[in-house]
């Protein structure tokens, strides 16, 4: 079954997660997975057991408590967030391997780009010479996943600085525009959705509707 990957464009960080939530209720064996990708407006996330000290000076921009795992991060425009809606039974992955296979596909997207970017253990997400290009978030639920990853693309870097990015003080981030890669979002999502089918090993890869 091929994987439905769609394009959101920009929509409000809440509802999204709710429609997130429902899709992982109401989903049946046989329902398809998906991969959502999208912008969202400026938002903090704090996962369920953040330390709000975390957060340390958000200014007029919301804090919105969710129910993913890891600390605080910022997601905003120019920021591509992909959300797999994957059966991880039917798939034979746990957490792990879907962890591993999303760097996976981030790093050789990087590599496609000519950036040589890598994962850590220690601190999920993908980095580049020890700059956080991307973050990982991820919520389990009746063995089916959803939450997922934030590819910094070209965007305000700024409101990381009012933050410990997912829970490191002075944690550096960038984004592929300061790499010197010219993308938008949309234009990520087309060519990083390939490697997601890839690594994710998705019968029938994954195609955009």
């Amino acid at each position: 079954m091929t994987a439905l990957a769609r394009w959101l464009g920009q929509v409000d960080y809440e509802p999204t997660w709710r429609a997130m939530q429902r899709y992982t209720e109401l989903r049946g064996a046989d329902s398809a997975d998906e991969l959502w990708c999208l912008e969202h407006p400026p938002v903090y996330t704090l996962g369920m057991n953040a330390d709000p000290s975390h957060v340390l000076a958000p200014g007029d921009i919301p804090v919105v408590a969710i129910d993913r795992g890891g600390q605080v991060t910022y997601h905003g425009p120019g920021q591509l967030v992909v959300y797999p809606l994957l059966d991880l039974r039917r798939l034979g992955l746990g957490v792990r391997g879907l962890v591993t296979a999303l760097e996976t596909s981030l790093v050789a997207f990087a590599a496609e780009l000519g950036i040589e970017a890598a994962a850590r253990r220690d601190a999920p997400g993908v980095y580049v010479n020890g700059a956080k290009l991307a973050s990982l978030g991820l919520r389990i639920r009746r063995g089916c996943s959803y939450h997922g990853l934030a590819l910094n693309v070209a965007m305000d870097l700024g409101p990381f600085a009012r933050i410990n990015p997912c829970g490191y003080a002075g944690l550096e981030v960038v984004d592929l525009a300061r790499l010197g890669v010219v993308l938008t979002p949309a234009e990520a999502a087309q060519r990083l959705v390939p490697h997601l089918g890839r690594c994710l090993a998705l019968a029938g890869g994954a195609a955009f509707v």
